[in-house]
């Protein structure tokens, strides 16, 4: 299992095709998500560890050069954050509900890990750019304090937030909506 997450976000779609095959050709990293995001972007997101990650990403960047959007690297991730990301979390179905959006799918993705570090949570999910437009949002469950701490320590790290907000006592539909 991956213990750093790096990950960038293209203008291009060609240009990110070449970057991802240059990133997993310069390090012994394993690549989690390749995709094209709306509207016209790609995305690359690789794990390993850090040594590892920190060599693909610098090669990443300077192959994306000008197509470059966003990046992030993340040092000992949550244990959360990569079944949030591949949307294969198993979490419980009760206590509230807390989603954050932005409009960069790396904050997302920052803010998902500090909200898993922050308070005793669940990750539900990471959305990352596809069918909303290029934003991303987190989507998570636990208590309504650790759900209001988990969102103020999201906030607190990263970029371009719209909006936040904690639903107390959702209706089952809402999480087998969201599940």
């Amino acid at each position: 299992m991956a213990n750093s997450v790096g990950m960038i976000e293209l203008s291009s779609i060609a240009k990110g095709i070449e970057t991802c095959d240059s990133m997993i050709k310069a390090a012994d990293v394993e690549l989690l998500r390749s995709s094209t995001i709306c509207p016209g972007k790609y995305m690359v997101i690789i794990g390993g560890d850090t040594g590892s990650v920190d060599a693909a990403m610098k090669v990443g960047e300077e192959t994306a050069a000008q197509f470059l959007v966003d990046k992030l690297l993340i040092a000992n991730i949550s244990d959360q954050l990569m079944p949030a990301l591949s949307g294969t979390s198993q979490v419980p179905t009760e206590g509230a509900v807390g989603v954050i959006e932005f409009y960069s799918v790396a904050s997302a993705i920052l803010a998902a890990d500090a909200a898993a570090k922050a308070a005793a949570i669940n990750l539900i999910e990471i959305r990352t750019g596809f069918a909303v437009g290029g934003k991303g949002f987190v989507t998570m469950s636990g208590d309504v304090s650790a759900v209001t701490e988990a969102l103020k320590a999201a906030e607190s790290v990263s970029e371009l937030m719209i909006h936040s907000v904690v639903i107390p006592r959702p209706m089952d539909k809402l999480y087998e909506a969201l599940m």
